[in-house]
This record gives C-alpha cells, sequence and structure tokens, in this order.
C-alpha cells in the first residue's frame, strides 16, 4: 500500500479561547520540538465528532464541560498530511495523515480549571497564544491548516474578543 492510498484518521479539535481572546495551546509529551498545539485526537468509531471534542478537551486539558461552551464549529473537515518520514512511524502505520473536526469553545473558567497532569497526559507545558501566532508555533506539516482554522474562525474569535 501506498503512502498516497493510505486513509486519514478521524479527528476531533478544539480552539479553546479564554476571555482574553487568547488560545490555549500545549507542548506534546511525546516531542522534543518546541511546538505547540491545541488539544485534538481521534474520533472514536460511531462516536460523534463533537463529543470527541468534548472527551480530547477533558483528557488533555482537564477541563470540564461546566468551564466551556461551544461558539462555533468549522463547516468542513480539515486535512493535513504527515511528512514522509513520519509515515508508518505513528499511529500503526495506519494512517497517511489525519482529517479532523474543528470547534470553537469559549473557556468560562479560570486557570486553575486547566489541569495538563491528566489520567494520561499529552502535554508538557501549556499556555495562552494569541490566535495569529499559531501558525507560527505549530509543527511546519500542520501550518497551514491551522492558517485555515484562523481563516474560519475569524468572525467568532473577532466577537469573542469583543465580548
Amino acid at each position: 500500500m501506498t503512502h498516497s492510498t493510505l486513509p486519514y484518521r478521524p479527528c476531533a479539535g478544539v480552539m479553546l479561547v479564554n476571555r482574553d481572546g487568547r488560545v490555549f495551546v500545549g507542548q506534546r509529551l511525546d516531542s522534543t520540538l518546541e511546538a505547540w498545539q491545541m488539544p485534538q485526537g481521534g474520533i472514536d468509531p460511531g462516536e460523534d465528532p463533537l463529543e470527541a471534542a468534548w472527551r480530547e478537551l477533558w483528557e488533555e486539558t482537564g477541563v470540564e464541560r461546566l468551564h466551556a461552551e461551544l461558539a462555533a464549529t468549522a463547516p468542513d473537515e480539515l486535512t493535513y498530511d504527515l511528512p514522509e518520514d513520519l509515515i508508518g512511524k505513528v499511529w500503526k502505520g495506519k494512517w497517511r495523515g489525519q482529517r479532523q473536526r474543528w470547534f470553537l469553545f469559549r473557556f468560562l473558567g479560570d486557570d486553575s480549571d486547566v489541569n495538563i497532569a491528566t489520567a494520561e497526559p499529552e502535554f508538557r507545558a501549556w499556555r495562552w497564544a494569541e490566535p495569529a501566532d499559531l501558525p507560527d508555533i505549530i509543527v511546519p506539516f500542520k501550518r497551514d491548516l491551522y492558517a485555515q482554522l484562523l481563516e474560519i474562525f475569524a468572525e467568532p474569535l473577532d466577537s469573542l474578543r469583543r465580548a
């Protein structure tokens, strides 16, 4: 099977925005890169993408539902391809990249409601980032996807920043 015939892994992603209009990003435990990313993870078979987003938010950030609310949903799936050197090394070699459903959540809690020391931690550090900085702090192969997300969520991000 060639890489181009491998399927994309179904995934849900969360852009969590705080009261200052900044976005939650974490540094992955399994990476030595200085890259930061938003919470995301696989959608289980039969799982609703929004439910997967809520689950991933909890599993990766410790943020409970009462501390967030859905503000916007990306209308279409976004995809990215893994770099050649990672295909076959991650996800047991079953996927060529990810197809992601993205959700914008408004964070209603305080920083103390974030706890990345979860049952199965994904991040070694976290911070709030300016939305415009997101494409510059993610791994290069996800840059285009993050730039697309900023366009898709431009209006809701704007209104959250003004709220």
